[in-house]
């Protein structure tokens, strides 16, 4: 398969993962009274999980040709 290809896919199915992890559900999961090293834990997952979904990318984007 080519190299440019594959890595469509995967953003294409990191952008999915965003879309889920980013959607009602999860969102309404995390919003609780709770307050974690004084952050809301709301805040906290929405930072981690924008930060996860960035990092994700730099993988995919950044690998090299074996």
């Amino acid at each position: 398969m080519n190299r440019a290809i594959a890595t469509g896919q995967r953003l294409a199915a990191l952008f999915l993962l965003g879309c889920v992890l980013f959607n009602y559900p999860l969102i309404a999961l995390f919003n609780q009274p709770l307050r974690l090293f004084g952050i809301p834990l709301l805040y906290l997952y929405v930072f981690v999980a924008w930060a996860l979904l960035i990092g994700l990318m730099a993988l995919v984007i950044e690998r090299r040709k074996d």
